[in-house]
């Protein structure tokens, strides 16, 4: 919205903070180093090590879990002490690095299960106190695009990563049907060399991140930390009620999220359907590719025309993209290429500007518990749908779980119409919101 000069108002026209750039950096060092690890993980798991596929949905089932449960814990004590929020973010990069180093020595799959949780758990610990600094660090007029540029920087990060490991299981791996052979003759620690150097290197890389967290300072506002405790004579933050808008915008994102499925699953269809595994890490870069450049304009669309709509339009992509993956076979599986770009828009209009519209619907001091019962929330309801869609693909087959899912999404948006007046009157994006 501009001003009767017609120029952007003050906020909306200042550059972003450098805590901002900061976590942004330090996001994108940290993702290029996971996703160097997730694609690889199954096969290391199955294949090398002999695992069960039990024992691999034990790992990623307890990493979900872990993650939820600690957002929720991790934010709601950034909120109570002074300058707490940057002490869990160094935890939350820093235990990473031990578990990737933990995976590259890792002999069995309770090994790997040490060190994926590991991993795990520092990405519950870092999530809320991350995303409430975020929200510190900017006024209101500008959340949308600190929420939009952190995200850019992180799947940028996450698409390098899976480049790389896309690169790694070309080489290593070709196609279903070369190298088959080779690999064949090769003893279990020929096999798992490759695995263990990525690995290695994974670490370092998270390394690197770890090291930029000891660059950030709390955000001052009027002359005091924002994590500050408050003032003689407030009430405690932990006693402070979340607002009512706060649960009814929670619980919309909540149902979508119970259709809102793994990743995983359109990466397995692309494989039923005929890819190549090298090919079907290079569909799940495309995605990133889409995500990262459009992360940042969806968030500073959500600060102009607000953050309900923008959400709406990534629901509405979302819905699409999943009715287009129940109806593709192998005749014309060449459309996953443009599905998978789009559901990267999806991702772009949802997943910071979600964060935001958090954000906006509590106080400072409440921000960090927010934002950990949201991380908690949206992962267990995660969690449900990708159980109910393994489900229903088993039971009826890959068309019915993507049209479930694409129903989900439908059903999640005709109830955010009915909400968005009462989540807009708490988020004007032109109105200061009092802190």
């Amino acid at each position: 919205m501009r001003d009767a000069h017609g120029t952007p108002p003050r906020d909306l026209a200042r550059p972003l903070p450098r805590t901002v750039w900061l976590l942004s950096w330090v996001s994108f060092c940290a993702d290029v180093s996971g996703e160097l690890v997730y694609p690889l993980l199954p096969l290391f798991v199955v294949t090398v090590l002999g695992g069960s596929r039990t024992g691999l949905g034990a790992i990623e089932g307890g990493a979900v879990l872990l993650v939820a449960l600690l957002s929720a814990t991790a934010g709601w004590r950034s909120d109570r002490a002074s300058g707490a929020r940057v002490g869990w973010i160094r935890w939350g990069y820093g235990l990473p690095v031990l578990g990737k180093a933990v995976l590259a020595l890792a002999s069995g799959w309770t090994l790997v299960l040490s060190g994926r949780w590991l991993d795990r758990v520092g990405k519950g610990l870092r999530g809320a106190p991350r995303d409430a600094m975020l929200a510190d660090a900017v006024p209101q007029e500008q959340r949308g695009r600190a929420f939009g540029l952190h995200r850019a920087f992180d799947t940028a990060g996450a698409m390098l990563g899976v480049l790389l490991a896309a690169l790694v299981l070309w080489w290593f791996t070709g196609t279903p049907t070369t190298g088959a052979a080779d690999r064949a003759g090769q003893d279990a620690g020929g096999r798992a060399l490759p695995y263990r150097i990525v690995f290695a290197v994974a670490a370092l890389l998270g390394l690197i991140s770890f090291a930029l967290t000891f660059l950030l300072r709390e955000p001052v506002a009027n002359g005091r930390s924002t994590a500050a405790s408050a003032p003689s004579g407030a009430p405690d933050a932990g006693r402070v009620p979340l607002p009512r808008a706060f649960w009814t915008m929670l619980s919309v994102q909540a149902l979508f999220a119970l259709a809102n499925s793994s990743d995983l699953f359109l990466l397995l269809r692309a494989g039923e359907l005929g890819c190549a595994p090298w090919t079907v890490v290079l569909l799940y870069a495309v995605y990133n590719l889409a995500y990262a450049a459009l992360a940042y304009p969806m968030g500073a669309l959500s600060d102009r025309l607000g953050r309900v709509g923008t959400i709406a339009l990534g629901w509405l992509v979302y819905a699409v993209v999943y009715t287009g993956f129940a109806l593709l076979d192998e005749t014309n599986a060449a459309l996953l290429w443009p599905l998978m770009l789009v559901y990267g828009a999806f991702a772009a209009a949802t997943e910071g500007v979600g964060k935001a519209l958090v954000a906006d619907q509590v106080a400072r001091e409440r921000r960090g518990t927010a934002l950990g019962i949201f991380h908690a929330t949206t992962g267990v309801m995660g969690l449900c749908a990708s159980l109910l869609a393994g489900w229903l693909w088993d039971r009826f087959g890959p068309h019915v779980a993507f049209g479930c899912g694409a129903g989900g999404a439908v059903l999640a948006l005709l109830v955010l119409a009915t909400i968005a007046r009462t989540v807009r009157r708490t988020q004007s994006p032109n109105r200061p919101m009092r802190q």
